[in-house]
């Protein structure tokens, strides 16, 4: 994820959750937001409430080998809707940006599967009621 401005503090929390629940994620600070999107080999996907429906864009992105998504917040500079290949919405209606990614990436990728992530020290074990999480054997 590039993270403009860049904030080593969430960089850091992002990085204790990879570490504790698994997955491959990596924050990369941004300092300038135009170049990272200027630059990036693939379609630029602005999420936003004003964009064209997902669901007619979705098929020109699914066959990409890389895409980027970019979720701002309530004052998007107005350059990103010039510079975004696709400026999408997942709904008219006012959002949350981790809403609209969430919705995205499962339309894109699909719904990962059951259990747990690569190199995980932690698991959920699924109940009807309540929580129970596990330290997972051999976990590093």
């Amino acid at each position: 994820m590039f993270l403009h401005p860049p904030d080593r503090d969430l960089a850091g929390r992002v990085d204790g959750v990879v570490r504790g629940w698994g997955g491959a994620f990596e924050i990369v600070p941004a300092e300038e937001w135009k170049k990272v999107v200027r630059s990036f080999d693939g379609p630029v996907v602005h999420l936003t409430m004003y964009g064209l429906p997902l669901s007619r864009v979705l098929p020109k992105i699914v066959r990409a080998p890389r895409v980027l998504f970019v979720v701002g917040g309530a004052k998007v500079p107005p350059d990103l809707y010039r510079l975004a290949t696709y400026n999408v919405a997942v709904g008219h209606q006012p959002h949350s940006e981790v809403a609209a990614l969430a919705v995205a990436l499962e339309r894109l990728l699909g719904v990962p599967g059951p259990g747990p992530w690569p190199n995980a020290q932690r698991a959920v074990v699924p109940r009807a009621r309540g929580k129970k999480v596990v330290g997972r054997p051999g976990a590093p």
